[in-house]
């Protein structure tokens, strides 16, 4: 008890004397008013942090709480996404970059909630000053997580609007150029961002167990570039909405019978060319394919400026309370904190003038925890369970496989010859699978005793034995002869004396032949 009398210096509870601390942590976070207000000699009394344990009623920390929670299950939906997205087919995901893209910006804006609720942070670098990035690593993780993934949210949702514009207005498509320009946008004007943020304004907590930024140039180099990027993102969308209404429009007037019922697919490069109905079925076929990117963009530019509208209006009003301590509302709160030596319960109706209500902010938090959720079951599809089940199927087959052992190697070869022969049904005999090419050099020979495996694999049996008939190649008419050609002086050559197919001997001389390799070209 002594020292808290001490560190109030003569304030009144529940606040502390400003001149009792040392510098350190955010110390513009402080919320100080001079008491008794309007005297010479006043002192500066400030409010003990965090400010929310005052301003908001006890269940806030749980509230908030929850909030978090629902992140990390939008983070597995999104982990889910992506592990999908790299280990299925592309035909049971119809996966994208710019799906990939906004997703990976969720798991950041995720991490921005889910680090502070795994490690805990105290938000008070002592009794009046909340702490700051450079006092507390993880409000500075946790900050730096959350505006990257909102900045990155916001840009990947203006590229895939505009990538959906170019589509359906202009006939463009997006290929190979547009995915590079649009990384290097998606990510590094983010990155950039971040810099600016962390340099000029940085991060603090404010809100709850999430470091949020802070208020000093927060409108010129945040809320406003943000709010431009998803006005932007709105003008285009409502902008593809309006002539896809033009385009159906123009189509239930078109009447010409051409159009009527041609099914035809219009290869022209220009939209003017088209009559109406031919652009309405294509605007209607791209609609069919995109409309789940389209409902992402509407959530997310909503979700953006709901948090945005909030969380300046209450980093506003905190402002306004450093700025003129002496108003009506904040005069009539802290006297009734006074009054009450630090009953909060009495005075929380008197704190709904000076901050955002419960409702509106715990509303706030869940609809930015929601984003996960919102991508598995739009940008998610049924076919990815078909394919993991496939997928895991495989695997098991994969793994309960036995190594494949050649059935030869299993019999007995002395009492079943024909495990690798071939008998004649006519005469019983064993016959060679191949035929032999030269009785030199025949692995049926003669000179063999006994029956002995053909050699299927020596350089002789491998040789192509073109037919005298084979139109594999381009050749001349022939004329049908009865008489014996003389045999070929070289092996593998084509009886055919006008195929002119170069080839090579084992020498390295070339000699006019057939070559296998060179089959159906001209």
């Amino acid at each position: 008890m002594a020292n808290l009398t001490a560190l109030r210096g003569g304030c009144p509870a529940p606040f502390f004397s400003e001149l009792s601390f040392t510098d350190g942590g955010y110390i513009d976070g402080r919320l100080c008013q001079p008491y008794p207000p309007n005297s010479a000699e006043s002192l500066s009394c400030c409010l003990p942090c965090p400010m929310t344990d005052w301003t908001y009623p006890d269940n806030f920390n749980q509230l908030t709480s929850v909030a978090s929670w629902i992140n990390v299950v939008g983070m597995i939906c999104c982990l889910f996404l992506l592990i999908s997205w790299i280990c299925l087919p592309v035909e049971k995901t119809h996966r994208h970059y710019l799906s990939i893209s906004l997703t990976c910006a969720v798991v950041l804006m995720n991490l921005g909630f889910i680090v502070p609720l795994a490690a805990h942070p105290d938000q008070c670098f002592d009794e009046i000053t909340p702490n700051g990035m450079a006092s507390s690593s993880v409000c500075a993780v946790s900050g730096s997580f959350l505006l990257i993934g909102g900045w990155g949210g916001v840009m990947w949702i203006f590229l895939r609007a505009l990538s959906l514009h170019l589509q359906i207005c202009w006939q463009m498509v997006v290929g190979r150029n547009f995915m590079w320009l649009s990384q290097a946008f998606g990510w590094g004007i983010p990155v950039v961002g971040l810099v600016v943020l962390l340099v000029f304004s940085g991060v603090s907590f404010r809100f709850g167990q999430t470091c949020h930024i802070n208020h000093t140039n927060s409108l010129a180099d945040f809320w406003i570039p943000l709010l431009v990027f998803v006005g932007l993102t709105v003008i285009i969308q409502f902008a593809t909405f309006g002539y896809c209404i033009k385009v159906y429009l123009a189509s239930l007037a078109d009447n010409a019978a051409s159009t009527e019922g041609s099914g035809l697919a219009a290869y022209s490069s220009s939209i003017r060319t088209m009559s109406p109905r031919q652009a309405y079925r294509r605007v209607r076929r791209v609609i069919a394919l995109q409309w789940r990117g389209i409902v992402i963009v509407l959530i997310i530019c909503a979700d953006v400026v709901f948090f945005a509208i909030t969380f300046v209006f209450l980093d506003n009003t905190v402002q306004a309370v450093k700025d003129d301590p002496n108003s009506d509302a904040i005069q009539t709160w802290a006297f009734c904190l006074i009054q009450s030596v630090g009953d909060k319960n009495k005075c929380l109706k008197y704190a709904n003038d000076i901050v955002v209500r419960l409702p509106t902010v715990i509303a706030v938090l869940i609809l930015l925890a929601m984003n996960g959720l919102w991508l598995v079951l739009l940008l998610g599809r049924s076919s990815m369970v078909t394919g993991w089940k496939d997928f895991f199927q495989s695997f098991a087959e994969n793994r309960t496989k036995k190594e494949f052992v050649s059935v030869d190697a299993r019999m007995d070869l002395k009492k079943d010859p024909r495990s690798y022969e071939m008998l004649s049904r006519d005469s019983g005999k064993a016959e060679s699978i191949l035929t032999p090419i030269s009785p030199a050099k025949s692995p049926m020979s003669p000179s063999r005793s006994g029956r002995q495996t053909p050699d299927y694999f020596g350089p002789q049996a491998t040789r192509y034995q073109p037919h005298s008939r084979s139109f594999s190649a381009p050749r001349p008419p022939q004329q049908v002869s009865w008489e014996a050609q003389s045999p070929s002086p070289l092996p593998y050559e084509s009886p055919m004396p006008n195929a002119t197919y170069p080839r090579r001997m084992a020498d390295g001389t070339e000699y006019q032949g057939m070559n296998p390799l060179g089959m159906n070209k001209i």
